[in-house]
């Protein structure tokens, strides 16, 4: 049998989204929600670049920007998994504390350790470079700008998280965000 990098990339997001899953199950309730009103830039921003990355493609959308070999492939395929063992490494770090939207939790932690101490948003760098490795394995250009769009929502999303933690934690958070980088480790 022979393994396609396609299908190794899908299995990887289904695995992503099954842990996903199951951990908004131990999530703690949240005391402070952010309004759904004003969720919606970056919830729409995500929903495009979903389209993007996983529906068909048509015109100048699914012009090739890598070659589709096997070799190129597999290196996709291994970006991808880095990035989403970062995101579930992320997500297991941050336990109890996690939402998929932008909360305070009961008994909130400001969590600064694992890869916290890194990146202050390790699940969205986790999967930005999981979805830059798929982008590697699909090769077509609708996968890119759908990764742009990500990069674009996350940036929107943690900017609104970060204001809900500041407001938590004070200058507690402040020091940290002056220590650590949003996405990318010393550089941004």
């Amino acid at each position: 049998m022979h393994l396609d990098p396609v299908r190794v990339v899908n299995a990887l997001w289904i695995v992503l989204v099954t842990v996903w899953l199951v951990g908004a199950l131990q999530a703690s309730p949240a005391v402070r929600r952010q309004p759904i009103r004003s969720r919606l830039a970056y919830v729409l921003l995500l929903v495009a670049a979903s389209l993007l990355m996983w529906r068909r493609p048509f015109g100048l959308l699914g012009a090739r920007f890598v070659p589709h070999t096997e070799l190129v492939g597999w290196i996709g395929v291994g970006v991808a998994v880095l990035g989403i063992a970062l995101a579930i490494a992320a997500r297991v770090f941050l336990g109890r504390n996690w939402s998929g939207a932008v909360t305070v939790k009961k008994d909130h932690e400001l969590i600064r350790r694992g890869p916290y101490a890194v990146v202050r948003h390790p699940i969205y760098s986790g999967i930005l470079l999981g979805l830059l490795g798929t982008a590697i394995v699909v090769g077509e250009a609708r996968v890119l700008i759908g990764v742009a769009l990500f990069a674009v929502g996350f940036r929107v999303k943690s900017l609104a998280e970060e204001q809900f933690m500041e407001d938590q934690f004070g200058g507690e958070y402040g020091e940290y965000k002056r220590r650590v980088k949003a996405l990318v480790p010393w550089v941004w």
